[in-house]
């Protein structure tokens, strides 16, 4: 703490030297990080507060909920407007809700398949919505040849955050 001022002065993280050097595996050594096999979940697997779910999906419906911007123009230094759809998609197990943004809503055409890569459960007026962020990845793909499960959406099912007490 400075005793000029009385403010502290700030704080930077340092780097330890390392101690104990273990040799390094060869896949490290050789700089190459090993990725692991994507787990594919069905859509009746989902659950609220969830992340890093990978699937196939095929898009049932698609529906524009926000769209802001000018027409013709650029709006925000360079970025187009924002764009927010409602797409229904869904696999052999059930449907869900995804909220797709910008970019995406091009990607989701109603009647085409597509890989969500880490995708994650948000909850919207308590209930599910399967939405992508800036880490997850969206990719077309060849047709589905299962039949999408219409009757068994999760974004009908409504759910109500409690409070455990513990005793």
């Amino acid at each position: 703490m400075s005793t000029t001022t009385g403010r502290r002065q700030p704080q930077q993280w340092r780097r330890q030297p390392r101690t104990n050097v273990a040799a390094k595996p060869p896949a490290a050594a050789a700089g190459t990080v090993g990725l692991r096999k994507p787990v594919f979940v069905k859509v009746e697997d989902l659950k609220p507060g969830t992340a890093g779910h990978t699937l196939v999906a095929k898009v049932m419906s698609s529906e524009t909920v926000l769209s802001k911007g000018r027409v013709g123009g650029v709006m925000g230094g360079g970025r187009g407007g924002a764009r927010v759809a409602e797409c229904v998609v869904g696999d052999e197990t059930g449907t869900v809700v995804f909220t797709a943004r910008n970019e995406q809503v091009d990607l989701l055409k109603p009647g085409g398949t597509v890989i969500i890569r880490n995708a994650k459960i948000d909850m919207f007026k308590g209930t599910m919505r399967l939405a992508v962020d800036k880490w997850g990845r969206i990719e077309i793909t060849e047709p589905a040849t299962f039949v999408v499960k219409e009757d068994n959406n999760l974004s009908l099912v409504e759910y109500e955050l409690v409070n455990v007490v513990q005793e």
